[in-house]
């Protein structure tokens, strides 16, 4: 029964790891104002009839800190990799200079610093109802062990150890959403 228990924790906490690691790659997609080449991760570009990510069709630099440089590898997609960014809705507006696209970051007002933390605190709420709904399937996968013949003092700790594992991952994303709250406020 303890190998099934451990098996349970083990899968509670991969699918907790999932929900995280997808937190903190939307959570990169919200800009602070700052020109990194993360703000441009999610964009695909259409590189010969293929979908692909732009960090495999361009280099992406900073200039300075509210300018992104986008350098095709081939100057034939530099087209292809500007509707790529436009169609990505992100609010950014590309240049071309015929070698490479100019992406100047406009300083967030107020107003849009705040409309972006709530869109941060909404990515998190949205993890934590992942990661609720990984515990019920933790829960329910215990309940059917309970039907197996694990004891009731067993099925309640087990129940204990799932909750702290809840409890530890929610608390990561309360710091996640806090640090990028911090980093989006900051002028």
């Amino acid at each position: 029964m303890i190998e099934e228990l451990n098996m349970i924790y083990d899968d509670f906490r991969t699918a907790n790891e999932k929900s995280l690691d997808r937190l903190k790659s939307d959570l990169l997609k919200i800009r602070a104002g700052k020109a990194t080449p993360s703000i441009l991760q999610g964009v695909m570009v259409d590189y010969y009839g293929i979908s692909t990510p732009l960090q495999q069709a361009a280099n992406v630099n900073t200039l300075d800190a509210r300018t992104l440089t986008v350098q095709p590898f081939e100057k034939a997609m530099l087209q292809e990799v500007m509707k790529g960014i436009v169609n990505a809705n992100l609010g950014l507006a590309p240049q071309d200079n015929g070698e490479m696209l100019i992406i100047s970051i406009p300083s967030l007002t107020e107003e849009r610093r705040i409309e972006l933390v709530k869109q941060a605190k909404a990515e998190g709420e949205n993890c934590k109802v992942a990661i609720r709904n990984n515990r019920k399937e933790a829960l329910d996968m215990v309940k059917m062990l309970k039907d197996d013949g694990l004891s009731e003092d067993m099925m309640k700790d087990a129940e204990g150890e799932v909750q702290n594992i809840t409890n530890a991952n929610s608390a990561i994303v309360e710091t996640l959403i806090d640090a990028k709250e911090k980093d989006v406020m900051t002028i």
